[in-house]
């Protein structure tokens, strides 16, 4: 059975901090937590107008966690250079407007491929796993490989709200993906309800997940909506390949 890895995204535990000042609740101890809680690795999305996580917040987790550290960050020259002197394990590029609540759609790589791939070369040259977030889009699958990218991860955005035939979608891109060379991960808007046919594509190594972890860690304690959404994973990949 091949493993299938659980990064989760502390953002909003910042965005709670933040909201009051000062600085708690300190999202590297909910990344500490999470990861003895059975967690493979942390995301952390360094937005432009730091909305939650900052710039020291990136080079504490950094520094203090034995797992890997994805920074999500848009293909700016700014994040670049942040990137290259921090070196997390891998950067997810993600598409990012400053209004926007969350990350709204899969990042354009088929448009932008001449202004991707010299960021892709430049975090790749620095030790750093470069992801692109992308729609389940065989022209953005296609694209990715073209740019140099080694991951990507499949936006199910649109999987999460329902609609239909995304499934479909996600598991026809899951196959091209390996086809083409590059690892798969998924991730966004999964929840205990949602999340098993997503850990059930074989294809499919890690899934980040956030926003749904730490708000039902308000009510049940991270530690154990980490260990939950683990064991729901795990039974997915498990029933899968059962007799």
């Amino acid at each position: 059975m091949t493993p299938l890895r659980l990064g989760v995204n502390v953002d909003h535990v910042a965005t709670v901090r933040n909201a009051r000042g000062g600085a708690h609740p300190d999202p590297l101890d909910a990344a500490l937590a999470a990861i003895a809680a059975g967690a493979d690795g942390i995301t952390i999305h360094l937005r432009e107008d730091r909305r939650h996580i900052r710039d020291d917040d990136v080079r504490r987790i950094r520094a203090a966690i034995g797992k890997p550290l994805n920074l999500e960050m848009a293909a700016t020259a700014e994040m670049t250079a942040i990137a290259c002197q921090v070196r997390p394990h891998a950067s997810c590029l993600v598409p990012e407007k400053r209004e926007e609540v969350t990350t709204e759609g899969g990042l354009d790589v088929a448009g932008n491929i001449d202004a991707l791939r010299p960021v892709v070369a430049m975090l790749t040259a620095a030790g750093i796993r470069v992801s692109l977030f992308i729609d389940p889009d065989p022209a953005q699958l296609h694209a990715a490989a073209d740019v140099g990218a080694a991951v990507v991860e499949l936006h199910t955005g649109s999987y999460a709200e329902g609609k239909s035939g995304e499934l479909d979608r996600l598991r026809a891109a899951a196959t091209l993906t390996t086809s083409l060379g590059l690892e798969c991960h998924a991730g966004h808007g999964l929840t205990f309800d949602n999340v098993g046919p997503v850990a059930a594509l074989p294809e499919v190594v890690e899934l980040n997940i956030g926003h749904f972890l730490i708000g039902q860690a308000i009510i049940d304690g991270l530690p154990a909506v980490v260990s939950r959404m683990k064991r729901l994973m795990q039974q997915a990949r498990a029933a899968r390949i059962a007799p």
